[in-house]
């Protein structure tokens, strides 16, 4: 997704001088079409995460649209009181992208771990939070939040990630899911690069007679209410995977719209990291498969509402 982000940017901003990204001194090498033909529209703020995202709030308010750009917790959690302060209490015009998100870089550790991003990013007003399932996602949300007015923020994984919407996409629009597979009985609902994983669950599911319905929602705020609610009233069961910390997150997102939905509704099964820290590190993979945020949890999951 990375380097796809990047080359859909850098097209973005041939076309519009006034796109700029801002980095906090790092992504230098896949940053380096960026400075190579766009270099006054680059800027590298160095080890200063609060400061990258003061500086972006100021084009910002001057008209400019600004991408922040870092790995990780480092342009959220790190800068947290800017993104809400200089740039989200006045609308501006920026764009948190987080390269890296839930276990990405699971080998650095707990402080490289992305788990709790999507409930504090979700929890601030005036903030839309997208994160794209596959590389395909990934063109079309960043095409999205730059057209989005605001401040929006972006979570996306770092590469290599499978390719999901094969046949691409038809109006990708923020707050709207997107119908990966026409399924019945069990909906599985997923958000950013864990799509995989659903894709993975499914084909052994379908290798069994067992057919659920796949949504992406490459966008948890605003969240789908429609979708979530009709599906709530045709589904037996909907089973929500993120790559994130089980409270505050997309799990957390769905259950809302649902507490407030009166009658029928479908139960809700919700797979996340079980409200802790990672406290051991290893690939993505592992970290997946330590956690039980994986094809295999989504399989025992689905059959067991079955």
């Amino acid at each position: 997704m990375r380097d796809t982000f990047v080359k859909t940017l850098l097209e973005i901003a041939k076309k519009d001088k006034n796109v700029y990204i801002v980095t906090g001194d790092l992504g230098f090498g896949v940053l380096k079409p960026f400075w190579t033909e766009l270099p006054e529209q680059i800027i590298n703020a160095g080890i200063a995460e609060q400061n990258m995202t003061s500086v972006a709030a100021g084009l910002a308010l001057e008209g400019k649209t600004v991408f922040t750009y870092s790995i990780g917790n480092f342009p959220t959690f790190r800068c947290i009181e800017q993104i809400r302060n200089d740039c989200a209490y006045h609308d501006a015009n920026v764009k948190v992208v987080c390269v890296g998100g839930g276990f990405v870089y699971g080998s650095l550790g707990m402080s490289h771990h992305a788990t709790e991003d999507l409930a504090v990013m979700r929890a601030l007003p005036n903030v839309t939070v997208v994160a794209p399932g596959d590389k395909v996602e990934a063109v079309e949300a960043t095409k999205a939040v730059y057209e989005k007015q605001g401040t929006c923020y972006l979570r996306l994984g770092r590469g290599g990630e499978k390719v999901i919407h094969e046949n691409g996409i038809e109006n990708f629009e923020i707050g709207k899911a997107i119908k990966v597979k026409d399924g019945k009985k069990v909906a599985i609902f997923s958000t950013g690069g864990i799509l995989d994983e659903v894709d993975e669950a499914v084909k052994s599911l379908e290798s069994e007679g067992i057919t659920p319905s796949v949504y992406s929602f490459h966008t948890v705020k605003p969240i789908d209410k429609e979708t979530i609610l009709s599906v709530s009233e045709n589904f037996d069961t909907i089973v929500t995977i993120e790559e994130h910390n089980l409270s505050g997150g997309f799990g957390s997102a769905v259950a809302e719209v649902l507490a407030e939905k009166d009658g029928k509704k479908a139960k809700l099964t919700r797979i996340a990291l079980d409200d802790k820290y990672s406290c051991i590190v290893g690939s993505q993979k592992y970290l997946r498969n330590a956690y039980s945020i994986n094809a295999q949890e989504i399989v025992k999951r689905v059959k067991e509402n079955w």
